[in-house]
């Protein structure tokens, strides 16, 4: 008998058919309590300012309207906050990548003297610190101050994240490819470029995605440690338009009136959301086929 002819004749319970409903419908409303949100801001965005002040706008746009997205991109700090995000994202990425992978090699290897007390001491890490106060004289004695290295280097590593990297080696990855690759001559740095890294992919990728968001989204850091504009990231000028409503200072003309300054304020308001949200947004279709394997095997292993 053929597994489909065994399966034809499993038939469905009336609770297997219940459950299956509620849990659709579950999912179904969640979905539509996620996407409506971003769907709102996404119309709002292309709507007349009028309109958006008064809630008139639900799911479609009305009086569409282009004006805040060219108050956008003619704003130079906008594209300023752009080029310096782009920047941190990616120099941060290849650090955190490079020093989490190193980190999880050894706490993977069987053979490390005294792995269980460096993760001891690693997981220490993840429930206590010193603080902020200590942090930022840390950062301003090293000569960090100001510079984009501040943003990068206090936060070079995740333990967390070097911890399911360190589950996914040593779940993924049999100890016997090491002992072949040791008796054809291998070393350890040639075991972690060669085999572990290229063995690695699904994992590195789900760790670009958490390090390139928090990187994208981070801007207390900045906050704290940069004083020239010039340095911001693009959410540190988020934060100033959204939060501390500084969008007439930065992208309005001098002979509008109050009355339009508010309409194309709040108009901007929604545009820079999107402006901000895109890029990081369209990376995770390119790392989806890697998430689920990569997280799954390496949170829960092991």
């Amino acid at each position: 008998m053929t597994m489909q002819a065994v399966s034809n004749k499993i038939k469905e319970s009336n609770g297997d058919r219940l459950f299956l409903i509620v849990t659709y419908s579950l999912i179904g409303m969640l979905v539509l309590i996620i996407l409506y949100p971003l769907i709102h801001v996404v119309s709002a965005s292309f709507s007349d300012p009028k309109l958006v002040v008064t809630g008139k706008i639900g799911l479609f746009p009305k009086g569409f309207n282009l004006e805040a997205y060219r108050r956008v991109f003619m704003n130079e700090e906008i594209w300023i906050g752009y080029r310096n995000t782009i920047l941190y994202t990616v120099i941060g990425t290849v650090v955190n990548i490079a020093l989490t992978m190193m980190g999880a090699y050894p706490l993977a290897r069987k053979n490390f003297p005294w792995r269980r007390g460096f993760m001891v001491f690693f997981t220490i890490t993840m429930f206590f610190s010193g603080g902020i106060i200590p942090m930022y004289l840390l950062v301003k004695n090293l000569g960090l101050y100001n510079s984009m290295w501040a943003l990068i280097l206090p936060t070079a590593i995740n333990v967390y994240n070097m911890i399911v990297a360190r589950t996914f080696i040593e779940s993924t990855i049999d100890e016997q490819i090491y002992e072949s690759a040791y008796m054809d001559g291998c070393s350890n740095i040639r075991a972690f470029f060669s085999i572990v890294l290229p063995l690695s992919a699904p994992i590195i990728a789900v760790l670009v995605l958490f390090y390139a968001v928090y990187h994208w989204n981070s801007y207390f850091e900045a906050m704290i440690y940069l004083k020239d504009r010039s340095f911001y990231p693009l959410q540190l000028f988020l934060r100033e338009i959204l939060v501390m409503n500084q969008s007439d200072n930065v992208m309005m003309d001098s002979i509008e009136t109050d009355s339009s300054k508010f309409l194309v304020a709040e108009g901007v308001k929604y545009a820079v959301i999107i402006v901000s949200s895109v890029p990081i947004l369209m990376l995770y279709p390119f790392l989806q086929k890697f998430f689920v394997k990569g997280m799954m095997i390496g949170a829960l292993k092991g």
